[in-house]
């Protein structure tokens, strides 16, 4: 049978209607036809395996709010997260996954639906749970034992419980999305979510408060550079161009205002052989945030790739358009150099790092380490007692 692609894609547009702050995601999903799949199902690389005659059957309200069903699973982490509790509790089988798939369902459905949306799945209430859990508390409650139906049609593919299916193409498949891809769409259905108060469904705002890697302890490190930077060369002027708050009390006198200028901030990304495609995933995300925390346009943070040379520091405008080159040793020296040479010369530098690298004697400012995770760090050497230091994750 030949896939109904008019119908499939009308039915995604009718799901952005209903869900617009997950239209990054669900435009983000590769089609892939086959008819090995039950229904619609994922992979951890964002493709999404659809069968024919599943389409062709299929009610185009019901059809949209599978695409938010499937969308879901890979947003939400459900493959992760099942090898993460698999691991943690000693599981292994297809049944183990099956009730790890089923339990993420409960996560995405008590919610999902409604608003033009028609519910094709199953949901917590229908084995007496309660709704807004999250995956992991509804495997402490939930067994297959009471399932009583097939459970073929309940199959979201590899993307939803983290065992391969016979269908996947695997990570060297065509169509898929890197880890730096997959980062960046989980970004901006945050931003979308977090942008849109009192119109999202409580699990959403969860999800994209605390599920979601939000860089949070960089806003405070950030914050704290900043200040120092803001004394030593972000520093403060006054302006006639908009009057003093205590004008008033002087009615013949203009006073001028104080206007503090942002500070210039150089970030140096280690992109040594080292350094995973996640975590320099991770890094364009603090880069996001390093430049909402500082302000300013364009031009008051710059970014350097680095392994044992640097690259050309190229202006922050939109973290996804920031080329990362590497893949050799690590010198960040070099990096230092590049960002010290720079005019005007940044105040404060900002290091994303494994650690693997040696240091120069100094840095010409204020500087923050980020430091990568890890179990054991091999070809160590810690960061000057010049630089302020946090592990990121």
């Amino acid at each position: 049978m030949i896939l109904d692609e008019e119908k499939l894609y009308a039915a995604r547009l009718h799901a952005v209607r209903a869900r617009p702050y997950l239209a990054s995601a669900l435009f983000a999903l590769r089609i892939v036809p086959s008819e090995r799949v039950p229904t619609m199902g994922v992979d951890r690389h964002w493709r999404c395996y659809v069968s024919p005659g599943f389409v062709a059957r299929t009610a185009m309200d019901e059809l949209a709010g599978v695409w938010v069903h499937e969308v879901s699973h890979l947003l939400r982490d459900h493959h992760g997260r099942s090898g993460r509790y698999a691991d943690k509790h000693g599981l292994s089988g297809r049944a183990e996954r099956l009730r790890m798939n089923i339990a993420g369902d409960f996560e995405i459905n008590d919610d999902a639906y409604g608003e033009g949306l028609t519910a094709v799945g199953i949901h917590p209430g229908m084995f007496g749970l309660p709704a807004n859990m999250l995956m992991e508390d509804y495997l402490e409650r939930f067994s297959l034992a009471g399932l009583g139906m097939d459970a073929a049609w309940l199959d979201c593919g590899s993307g939803a419980d983290g065992l391969d299916r016979e269908w996947d193409l695997g990570a060297d498949g065509a169509h898929g999305l890197s880890p730096q891809e997959r980062d960046a769409v989980r970004f901006w259905v945050a931003q979308g979510i977090t942008g849109s108060p009192g119109d999202v469904p409580e699990g959403w705002q969860r999800w994209a408060d605390k599920a979601f890697h939000p860089p949070q302890p960089w806003r405070e490190l950030l914050g704290a550079a900043v200040r120092a930077a803001s004394g030593a060369g972000g520093g403060g002027d006054y302006t006639y161009g908009r009057p003093a708050r205590r004008s008033a009390a002087l009615p013949e006198v203009v006073l001028p205002a104080l206007r503090r200028n942002p500070p210039r901030v150089s970030v140096v990304i280690d992109t040594s052989g080292s350094v995973s495609d996640a975590e320099l995933g991770t890094a364009l995300l603090e880069v996001t945030a390093i430049g909402r925390a500082v302000g300013g346009g364009r031009g008051q943070v710059s970014v350097i790739s680095c392994d044992a040379a640097a690259g050309i520091a190229h202006p922050l405008c939109r973290a996804e358009g920031i080329p990362l080159i590497g893949g050799g040793g690590t010198d960040l020296r070099a990096g230092f150099a590049r960002a010290s040479s720079a005019h005007p010369r940044p105040d404060v530098i900002v290091v994303l790092t494994d650690g693997q690298t040696p240091w120069p004697d100094a840095s010409p400012c204020r500087t923050v380490v980020g430091l990568f995770p890890r179990p054991v760090r091999r070809d160590y050497s810690p960061p000057p007692s010049w630089a302020r230091v946090v592990t990121i994750g």
